[in-house]
């Protein structure tokens, strides 16, 4: 990918780089997997790794988007409320973790592997540093340090490769969870050596601002209220999967959905750079925006025809049953993500006028759309089902974002800090 001068798009180029590097690497972690590993732990630890994932996005209460936004105008004020944000996160995660193990026997009983002290300590740990993870990603972004979040992303994927080798060689149960952890500790040492010892001073002395922003608690806690019925919507699929399927099919459709998820993450990372540079140029808002959406439709319309035509071939990497079980869906979460663009889109531009109405509500309906349809399509198509669930939500926000393109997509006045 040809790199653009403009910060806009450069690094919104190199977070999608990021995205699909670790999507890249990520595939080869969980082909290896499906070699090393029975399908039934397959299945099981990424049940385990969803609600990792969920406890920390409810626990870190999406201030990695409230460091996006807010950090291009903190000046010298950056280093406390990154550190405030690690420290609020960390805590209310590991007790968000420690929450779930509690109800485990209750909800879960397919996780009580967990609960063992050793196992439970690793959980709670490692659901507490994931939500650092998160952020710091956040950090990197806000202050234009997004080829950090390209190097971040490889050093925990190769690491976590490594790990999962020397599991299946000791023959861990609980190979692919510890990988995760150790990787988790080394990728969140690197980087925030980095972070705090080079970005953000070189950060605070070309800043011209240092403002306190106002009204900052109000806006945190609309954004992560919004926040929490996307994360569930990515998050909690996979366990009605599990559910309702078992772990065979939850195996099946946890590795088509990594390869699908991965176009969303495309859209939400130039969507995350189009946030940086609106909070800037707030008057540049419409133009900005504009110009995310034609790139990001090019780069993942060419995606897509990609992962459609080759989704058998992707698939079968990770085995034969794989491709059998998971093709369609794959295809079907593909197509979605086109759709997905105005959505993000949408989300983040009211994000940078500070008018989260339109952000809440259309996180919420996608929630409900995706979980509803997903528990009615199960029964009948299988894991097609959620595929189906996700193209049809897609369509159904995007269609009246597009006709009503005026009321969301429109320019900040002045600078809104």
């Amino acid at each position: 990918m040809l790199l653009s001068k403009d910060p806009l798009l450069r690094n919104g180029h190199l977070l999608a780089v990021s995205s699909l590097a670790s999507a890249g690497l990520g595939a080869v972690f969980w082909a290896l997997a499906t070699h090393w590993y029975d399908d039934e732990i397959v299945g099981v630890s990424y049940s385990a790794l969803s609600m990792t994932l969920l406890l920390a996005g409810v626990g870190q209460l999406n201030l990695n988007d409230f460091l996006v936004r807010f950090v291009p105008s903190a000046g010298h004020h950056t280093r406390r409320l990154i550190l405030t944000c690690y420290a609020v996160s960390a805590g209310v995660s590991a007790m968000a973790a420690l929450g779930f193990l509690l109800l485990v026997p209750m909800i879960a009983p397919e996780l009580d592997f967990l609960l063992t002290p050793v196992t439970g300590a690793c959980f709670v740990a490692t659901t507490a540093g994931y939500a650092v993870f998160v952020m710091q990603d956040g950090a990197l972004t806000a202050v234009r340090r997004p080829g950090w979040v390209v190097a971040e992303n490889l050093v925990f994927a190769c690491v976590k490769i490594g790990l999962l080798g020397l599991g299946a060689v000791l023959a861990l149960h609980s190979g692919i969870l510890a990988s995760w952890a150790g990787a988790l500790a080394v990728s969140l040492l690197v980087t925030n050596f980095v972070l705090l010892r080079r970005a953000v001073p070189q950060h605070v002395r070309v800043s011209t601002v240092a403002e306190r922003p106002k009204g900052v608690l109000r806006y945190a806690s609309a954004d992560y209220f919004g926040s929490l019925f996307r994360m569930a919507a990515y998050t909690l699929v996979p366990l009605i999967v599990l559910d309702q399927l078992g772990a065979e099919q939850s195996a099946y459709f946890s590795l088509a959905w990594i390869v699908g998820y991965v176009l969303y993450l495309v859209a939400r990372n130039l969507g995350s750079s189009l946030l940086v540079e609106a909070v800037r140029s707030p008057g540049r808002l419409v133009e900005h925006a504009l110009r995310v959406l034609r790139h990001t439709t090019l780069l993942l319309g060419s995606a897509v025809l990609l992962v459609v035509a080759l989704a058998p071939q992707i698939l079968s990497l990770f085995g034969a049953e794989y491709a059998e079980h998971g093709t369609t869906l794959l295809r079907l979460l593909a197509l979605s993500s086109l759709p997905n663009i105005i959505v993000s889109i949408a989300i983040d531009s009211s994000r940078a006028r500070r008018r989260l109405r339109w952000a809440v509500g259309l996180q919420v309906a996608m929630c409900v759309l995706v979980l509803g349809l997903t528990r009615l399509l199960l029964p009948v198509m299988g894991i097609t089902g959620a595929g189906v669930a996700w193209l049809a939500t897609m369509c159904l926000l995007a269609t009246p974002l597009l006709i009503w393109r005026t009321r969301w997509l429109t320019a900040v006045p002045g600078r809104s800090s």
